[in-house]
């Protein structure tokens, strides 16, 4: 589909997706949700992609929150309907799709943006960057998945204080907490973004999503169900060529070549 609201690139095994409306701080709106998914969509199913890259178009802004004049319309039955539930379709997918997506935080990530980028695999910031669930300041709350999210991240008391009172953090803060795991210079931030993808985008495709799986289930799972499907996720890598291939360039000392089977 012809995109008005964001860019999708790919470049060799990597994609990036951009949220671009700079002169409203790259605030998101239907057809800005409508169109990420569908790149988001096209990402997951192109065997040659293997990370994402998801940032902001501009100094600014990664994603500013919702656009304020579509908020002003949406109500409880539109809030009933299909389309406004394509925003958790979006973050759960990121959250929750075989490969990686890399936030690449450029400004500010307030409200439905700092719920993208926590349904991110890893979060990096410029140090300009500014977080926050601001949605209380608005009647309302986070409904993305920030509450959840958050808490999972950041841990029960801080999200709280995050979720209640509204307040932004700045970067350092973020990096602090264990929101972000790097801050960088903003001529930095996506050259950063770049590597670690390209880092991920290197290792071995089913250790990779079996890897993810078992982390993001410890936030949920009792310990001992947590374990068990640890060991049955690394009993299965076992079995796989990329671990023959794996063991077998280390005692060669030569780069492994994964082939995601």
């Amino acid at each position: 589909m012809p995109y008005k609201c964001i860019l999708y690139e790919k470049e060799g095994e990597l994609a990036t997706l951009t949220f671009n409306r700079p002169d409203v701080r790259n605030a998101l709106s239907f057809a800005s949700i409508d169109e990420a998914l569908d790149a988001v969509t096209a990402f997951e199913s192109d065997p040659q992609a293997r990370a994402l890259i998801v940032t902001g178009a501009g100094d600014r802004a990664f994603v500013a929150g919702a656009d304020i004049g579509e908020l002003r319309e949406r109500n409880l039955i539109t809030e009933l309907g299909a389309r406004s539930n394509q925003r958790r379709v979006l973050t759960a997918k990121l959250e929750n799709m075989d490969k990686p997506s890399v936030a690449a935080v450029n400004g500010f990530a307030l409200g439905g943006g700092l719920e993208i980028a926590l349904a991110c695999t890893l979060r990096l910031a410029s140090e300009s960057a500014r977080f926050g669930l601001t949605e209380i300041n608005l009647g309302i709350m986070p409904g993305n998945g920030g509450t959840q999210r958050l808490a999972r991240l950041v841990g029960l008391g801080r999200a709280l204080e995050m979720v209640l009172t509204g307040d932004m953090v700045d970067a350092q803060e973020a990096y602090r907490i264990g929101l972000v795991s790097r801050v960088l210079p903003q001529d930095k931030l996506i050259e950063a973004a770049r590597e670690l993808a390209k880092k991920l985008a290197a290792k071995p495709p089913i250790a990779l999503k079996a890897a993810k799986e078992a982390v993001l289930a410890s936030t949920n799972l009792p310990l001992a169900q947590g374990m068990e499907l640890e060991k049955k996720l690394f009993t299965i890598l076992c079995g796989t060529a990329d671990k023959e291939e794996g063991v077998a360039a280390f005692l060669e000392k030569r780069p492994p070549q994964f082939q995601g089977m």
